[in-house]
């Protein structure tokens, strides 16, 4: 469901950019046997940043959703459960 208004893009601190650029070099050192430049590390970081992060936002957003859901429920049921017998 799509809503008016847009979320500002996701970004990254500095630190956090640097430690992933540090995982990707490992990545494809470890995996591919290649050593990857500063200029494509973060060339992948900014596409993933750009392409995957507002994916696993939306989902993580759906999940809480979800949750926040059957809290609801559940606290439907709890409260009807303190319902004292009428005689």
């Amino acid at each position: 469901m799509k809503r008016g208004r847009t979320l500002p893009q996701i970004k990254l601190s500095d630190s956090q950019k640097e430690k992933l650029n540090a995982e990707i070099r490992a990545f494809y050192l470890d995996e591919r046997g290649e050593e990857i430049g500063i200029i494509e590390q973060m060339q992948l970081l900014d596409l993933f940043e750009q392409k995957l992060a507002p994916i696993i936002y939306n989902r993580a957003l759906d999940d809480a959703k979800r949750w926040y859901a059957q809290m609801m429920d559940n606290l439907d049921s709890d409260y009807y459960l303190l319902y004292k017998n009428e005689e």
